[in-house]
């Protein structure tokens, strides 16, 4: 996958590669660029970010939770004795915009939020687990920060694990405590009891990229792109039927056939898109027109989530590539629930035999989805259920099609990547 023409972090005076982009909202308004690469380090702060409210207050993670940066910033500062987690681990396998974030772009910026966070919640330690492919670059920057003596908290650096749930926060404490990514959504939250029992705020890298930023260069900076209900930019992940798969950073709110064209377009006719990652939605090739944004989307029950956007062509199967998705989902179970261990796989089984015309009873299907759906001991089931509800409906008319033995795809190539140990 190429990784050529991401823009976070430059100041804002640099030109946007030609690509100025104003606030989508606001047709009346001036291009405004978005940022641009930083280089090395920005290096100390002209300001901290707010504690609440102002950009960060709307600003939302980049890592597919949406939870929003300036509360948990002040439910972590409620505490005594905070650290701050750096979530740089991206199991989602079609992404690479944090890897690229870190190997491509600069570290150091992402070290920087490190440090603002902690100093915002009181935190004297940072840890920050990122992707091994890039575990080598990241130690380098963090043990630069050291001999330069840059830095007043003590910053730690480690590899996550390679699973699918091991960058969802409980299961990122647990790997740094344990060694197992066990994940959980039972209280207490990691704001109030993290790692080692202490306020925990657990951020993901390309949210402290921004706040790096936004306390460099100001809230008024950061809202200069975007939309007015959802200021600034994030990086996306574009993939599958694109002539030129990469990472590319977007004001938020710009919409998807512009942002599909990033990537020099589709390949062929559009059949479907899949947005925000595995744990996704499925939508028609008419949602292209919608802006690629958390309001724009909700209405046709997708979301941003981990910043993906996944063109399938008219040749493939939908159907074949959700089983396969399914698959990979229900072996990445950690096996603490029954309906996890039992029920996705049994829904993946099912799924895989509808998209090769063996099953014919979807009523089946759609009752295993409702028997998991929420009763899972962490959010793997439900991402799951979504994915496969959204592609029932979605490739709907191909459903009577297989059912028949017959699928209107003319190629069987596989487009949506999978971890080598389950493709």
């Amino acid at each position: 996958m190429e990784t050529g023409g991401h823009t976070l972090g430059r100041p804002p005076a640099s030109p946007a590669s030609g690509r100025p982009v104003g606030r989508s909202d606001e047709p009346g308004c001036p291009p405004r660029p978005v940022r641009q690469a930083a280089g090395d380090r920005l290096g100390p702060t002209a300001a901290r970010p707010p504690r609440g409210g102002g950009a960060s207050g709307s600003h939302r993670p980049g890592g597919g939770a949406g939870f929003p940066t300036a509360r948990k910033l002040a439910a972590v500062a409620a505490g005594r004795r905070a650290l701050v987690v750096a979530n740089g681990t991206e199991g989602e396998p079609a992404s690479a915009k944090d890897k690229v974030l870190l190997a491509q772009q600069s570290p150091h910026l992402v070290l920087d939020g490190a440090v603002v966070a902690a100093e915002v919640v009181g935190a004297d330690r940072a840890v920050v687990v990122v992707h091994h492919s890039v575990r080598e670059i990241v130690d380098d920057a963090a043990a630069e920060r050291r001999r330069a003596g840059s830095d007043r908290i003590r910053i730690e650096v480690m590899t996550g694990a390679d699973r699918f749930v091991g960058g969802e926060a409980s299961a990122l404490i647990h790997w740094i405590e344990r060694g197992v990514p066990t994940p959980t959504r039972t209280p207490p939250r990691a704001s109030e009891r993290g790692l080692r029992g202490r306020p925990t705020l657990v951020q993901n890298v390309e949210t402290l990229a921004h706040l790096a930023l936004i306390a460099r260069y100001g809230a008024a900076w950061f809202r200069a792109v975007g939309t007015s209900r959802e200021p600034g930019s994030m990086l996306v992940t574009l993939l599958g039927g694109v002539h030129r798969p990469h990472v590319h950073e977007i004001a938020i709110g710009t919409p998807i056939q512009q942002v599909l064209g990033l990537a020099d377009g589709v390949v062929a006719p559009l059949q479907a898109l899949l947005l925000g990652g595995y744990f996704g939605t499925w939508v028609p090739a008419a949602a292209a027109d919608l802006a690629f944004s958390r309001a724009a989307l909700a209405p046709v029950g997708a979301s941003v989530g981990a910043g993906l956007v996944a063109a399938l062509p008219d040749d493939v199967c939908g159907l074949a590539e959700t089983a396969r998705l399914v698959r990979y989902l229900a072996d990445e179970s950690a096996g603490q629930c029954g309906p996890c261990l039992f029920g996705l796989d049994a829904i993946a089984g099912e799924l895989h035999r509808l998209a090769d015309g063996s099953a014919t009873d979807q009523g089946t299907l759609r009752r295993w989805l409702g028997q998991v759906e929420g009763r899972g001991a962490c959010n793997l089931p439900d991402g799951a259920t979504r994915l496969v509800r959204s592609a029932l409906t979605v490739f709907g008319s191909e459903l009577e099609q297989h059912a028949r033995g017959w699928c209107c795809a003319t190629r069987t190539a596989r487009i949506l990547p999978l971890p080598l140990r389950t493709s």
